[in-house]
């Protein structure tokens, strides 16, 4: 069956997403099914580094999320029957007064492809929904998301927020406006220019 992997891996990594869906399900009639989950994060960690490299770009990256979702739609079933559930949880949402969300749901993907359950809160979100989502799902990491210098404050505002709280969710930042220094100065975990690169924060955060 190692060829049937590799098909799946290529086909989800193509953006697939009919033939990625037929042959997961084949596989799960005979193979383990972290092993299928492996071949779709092995797919989009690939889509990941070639992003980074500025080899493919955000249709891409779409079309394999998209085509990941349709596996995961075989196979959640099968995963949480067998306990194979993602071990760390990050809240991501867009924050108060912006309404962006590409940016956040390219991120939002990423995460997913690397075997984060995601709680997308969408766009226009408050600081208290993102501490009671963070609370109600003991979030390991919360992501934050802007696009408007205007609405850079409510990411102060969120992080002073969780640390009064006392919630240990690490917070990270980003989008077009958002650098590195400005996560540092607002008492950020950390800051991330792309998708791709938040999911690897996201796991250094969690290791």
């Amino acid at each position: 069956m190692e060829n049937e992997f590799d098909s799946l891996t290529e086909a989800v990594r193509k953006g697939q997403r009919d033939k990625a869906k037929e042959i997961a399900s084949r596989l799960l009639e005979s193979e383990n099914p972290a092993d299928i989950l492996n071949a779709i994060l092995t797919a989009m960690a690939q889509i990941g580094v070639r992003f980074k490299a500025g080899e493919v770009f955000v249709p891409e990256v779409l079309v394999a999320a998209r085509a990941m979702n349709s596996v995961l739609e075989v196979l959640e079933p099968v995963l949480v029957k067998s306990g194979l559930q993602p071990k760390h949880c990050v809240v991501i949402g867009t924050v108060f007064g912006d309404l962006h969300d590409i940016g956040k749901n390219l991120v939002a993907m990423m995460l997913r492809g690397a075997n984060f359950k995601v709680v997308d809160l969408g766009v226009n979100v408050s600081a208290d929904k993102f501490l009671s989502a963070a609370r109600e799902h003991n979030a390991d990491i919360v992501a934050l998301s802007a696009l408007l210098t205007t609405t850079m404050p409510s990411m102060k505002n969120i992080v002073d927020v969780f640390k009064k709280s006392g919630i240990q969710a690490k917070i990270i930042v980003g989008g077009a406006p958002v650098t590195q220094d400005f996560a540092d100065k607002i008492g950020a975990n950390g800051y991330s220019k792309d998708a791709a690169s938040a999911a690897d924060l996201c796991k250094r955060l969690v290791a």
